[in-house]
């Protein structure tokens, strides 16, 4: 690939019409985030309190931003080359002290939980700015603003992982607030100003598959929790109903996502022709919240699990029901975005949670739980049959 672009250094090969497939080293990078992932869930399973809540919030939207970030850069400089590699495999060494400390990040590791955090951002980014050719002056100019924004950030990451209490949650929330408010700004920073939007072209079905990798990653980790979780309990029927209720909603958000929304958004932004806007929307932020509600939906499944009869307490209710109902949000509002119109389907489920809500005090875990699932498989079958059977069919309505 290098001796095909002597120019472009450590940059892909983009062939016109060509889909730029995921490589093996990305999907080695992933398997960190596995782990990240399943931290998050059982922090909030264990901390599941207002204050916990807003911890783990903030926790999550970190390790999203840090995979998000690489993903860009990966898209644009080609992981099959050596320097890009080991790059990502010393990301995996920062990925995994960073996942580590998710649990106890606001107690006694905060501060190794921080300087994973920034070295990973601002290093990365750094990589990137010595790998772009002096030639490619719009793609140097990125990465200054870009390093610029996070070395700022990292600033507050810091401070943050010396303070204690609710000085580190304010501190990190305004590192949080600069790094998500960047791209928002087109990373304006003095004399070079504004990043333009024809500077942050992707190859779009590269950037769609590893985003839809990602969903995969989290609804893998529900599945392989459920299991876990299940093969530790005595086998009744309402554990062995819970188990298989937590099953089909896994199926029934796969179902949502991929069967029409993925295969469409990777044809949409593979062919639009601002391709990094679309990016910047479908992709970094709409995503953020469907891998919430997953991760939100396995904290549900295990608590049913363990306990499914009786009355259901507001932990059970808060992420049963929540979790598909952030899911449901986030996906029609990223479908929205390469569709341009909301799904009625999706908002039909939104709506029907919210009903639920009202009742679910009344019912048991265990009903609760098929209730939601029983939600989830109108939505996919609904939005199937409203479609068509091809995801061309799809994009014709």
């Amino acid at each position: 690939m290098a001796a095909d672009n002597p120019r472009g250094a450590m940059f892909r090969v983009i062939v016109p019409n060509q889909h730029s497939r995921v490589t093996y080293a990305e999907l080695f990078f992933d398997l960190v985030f596995v782990f990240a992932v399943t931290q998050i869930s059982h922090t909030l399973l264990h901390h599941f309190t207002p204050p916990g809540a807003v911890h783990v919030t903030l926790l999550f939207l970190a390790v999203w931003w840090v995979w998000v970030y690489t993903t860009w850069v990966t898209n644009w400089l080609n992981p099959e080359l050596t320097p890009v590699r080991i790059l990502l495999f010393v990301m995996m060494l920062g990925g995994l002290v960073l996942s580590t400390t998710i649990p106890t990040a606001f107690e006694g590791r905060g501060l190794w939980f921080a300087i994973a955090y920034a070295t990973m951002q601002v290093g990365r980014t750094a990589f990137w700015l010595l790998a772009t050719p002096p030639h490619r002056v719009a793609v140097r100019h990125n990465a200054i603003r870009i390093l610029v924004w996070l070395s700022g950030s990292a600033i507050f990451w810091i401070l943050g992982g010396f303070a204690e209490g609710e000085t580190r949650l304010w501190l990190w929330i305004v590192a949080l607030t600069i790094e998500y408010l960047s791209p928002a700004v087109r990373f304006w920073v003095p004399k070079l100003g504004f990043s333009s939007v024809e500077a942050w072209a992707v190859e779009g079905g590269h950037m769609a598959e590893r985003c839809a990798g990602f969903i995969i990653i989290a609804l893998g980790e529900a599945v392989v929790v459920n299991g876990a979780t299940f093969a530790e309990l005595d086998w009744t029927a309402d554990n062995i109903l819970a188990f298989v209720s937590a099953l089909v909603g896994s199926i029934a958000m796969w179902w949502v996502y991929f069967h029409k929304g993925a295969e469409a958004g990777s044809e949409l932004i593979s062919k639009a022709a601002e391709s990094g806007r679309l990016a910047r929307l479908a992709y970094t932020y709409l995503h953020m919240p469907i891998v919430a509600g997953i991760i939100l939906t396995a904290v549900s499944d295990e608590l049913v699990l363990k306990h499914p009869t009786g009355h259901s307490d507001i932990r059970t209710i808060v992420s049963t029901i929540g979790g598909p109902l952030v899911f449901l949000v986030g996906t029609i509002l990223f479908k929205h975005s390469i569709r341009g119109f909301l799904q009625l389907s999706h908002g039909i489920g939104i709506i029907l949670l919210l009903v639920l809500s009202w009742f679910a005090a009344d019912l048991s875990p265990l009903w609760l739980s098929i209730a939601t699932s029983a939600i989830m498989i109108v939505v996919a079958v609904w939005e199937s049959v409203s479609l068509g059977s091809t995801p061309k069919e799809a994009e014709e309505h």
